[in-house]
């Protein structure tokens, strides 16, 4: 299979961190869609990244999408819960962390924009949605040794790669110190050669 995407996306890096955990080997293409030589808009209509490709040539695209679909196929190592009531408390783990990152991607993007076209506004809006997605993964999360307790899930791959997108594109961002859980956790994370071979980065 061939996964298409950037090293900088936290959604790209979510379906790495799953692909090495599962220990599921593929070609990485690099692309974005943010270059005018993309191919992304020929293989995903939404002209997004994460794209998987798989080896019959079925195209699957959303990285939530993508990571059920593997954790599904791969018997070892599972990271989705059976049971409905935590399958739907991971997922809401998983709307939390990819909403920190669209806000957080967002901003990015505005202040990429010439000064006298960027929004104030817009971004105050984006950045409260960030503080307050940390608040709530920061109480969910409390003492708790991972996101669902004692057992490692794609509730903790989503959290981990909002982290670090944050860390990475938004270093000004002190999450660190005042949640000193979450940092606990995006340090236990990078501990794992899933998390650490995928820190995001320039190419």
């Amino acid at each position: 299979m061939k996964l298409i995407g950037s090293l900088t996306s936290p959604f790209v890096r979510k379906v790495r961190v799953v692909l090495a955990e599962k220990k599921i080997e593929y070609d990485f293409e690099i692309d974005s869609p943010w270059t005018p030589e993309t191919a992304v808009p020929s293989i995903n209509p939404l002209g997004k990244i994460p794209v998987l490709v798989l080896d019959d040539a079925t195209v699957l695209f959303d990285s939530r999408v993508i990571v059920e679909y593997i954790d599904s196929v791969a018997p070892n190592n599972k990271l989705m819960p059976e049971s409905n009531r935590e399958r739907a408390e991971v997922k809401r783990w998983g709307a939390v962390a990819d909403g920190i990152c669209d806000a957080a991607a967002l901003v990015f993007l505005e202040r990429k924009r010439p000064a006298a076209q960027q929004s104030a506004d817009w971004i105050s809006r984006q950045e409260d949605k960030i503080m307050r997605g940390l608040d709530y993964m920061a109480e969910q999360l409390g003492e708790s040794t991972w996101c669902m307790g004692t057992h490692f899930t794609l509730a903790d791959v989503g959290a981990g790669c909002a982290l670090g997108y944050l860390a990475f594109r938004f270093p000004e961002i002190d999450w660190n110190q005042s949640h000193p859980n979450l940092a606990r956790l995006h340090t236990k994370l990078l501990t794992r050669p899933s998390f650490a071979e995928t820190v995001p980065r320039n190419a």
